[in-house]
């Protein structure tokens, strides 16, 4: 199926979608290790059903250099070894936070605690939006049927850029 609607073709949906980006690229510029920021993205993304943003994420980490076992692995990360205790913080976030309709009151405090461990309040702000923005990116995608596949590695940054 082709997507629904490109909404950077649409004057309002390219403006709208600036903004939205600008966000994104604060977020990029923060202390958050990048390769947290794409885990916590690639998960959510597994989470809402985003093909376009799974795909993305996934080959942003290959282009790191993460091995496969890692990115093969963010979907089952509770029952793996790969993973610091800090990224293991940064998933169950990601996951709490996406979640929101399966948790009652959102983010746990024993995950809020794990969170406030490892990462400092710059850090932490930046994981908070990171969420908030990658579930409202799923849900763009979702709603358009944009399709995974296509993207290629450093797109995003070279957008930021």
């Amino acid at each position: 199926m082709d997507s629904r609607f490109d909404l950077n073709s649409n004057d309002l949906g390219a403006k709208l979608g600036k903004r939205f980006a600008n966000v994104s690229v604060a977020i990029k510029g923060s202390t958050l290790p990048k390769i947290t920021q794409e885990l916590v993205s690639l998960r959510a993304s597994q989470l809402n059903g985003c093909g376009y943003c799974v795909d993305a994420h996934a080959k942003d980490l290959a282009a790191a250099g993460e091995p496969a076992v890692r990115v093969n692995l963010v979907a089952a990360w509770r029952e793996s070894t790969v993973f610091t205790e800090a990224e293991q913080a940064a998933l169950a976030f990601a996951e709490e936070g996406s979640r929101l309709a399966d948790a009652h009151q959102g983010v746990s405090d024993e995950t809020w605690a794990l969170v406030r461990e490892h990462y400092d309040d710059d850090q932490l702000a930046a994981l908070i939006y990171l969420v908030a923005m990658i579930n409202a990116a799923n849900r763009l995608l979702v709603i358009t049927h944009t399709k995974g596949g296509s993207y290629q590695a450093g797109t995003f940054d070279s957008a930021a850029s």
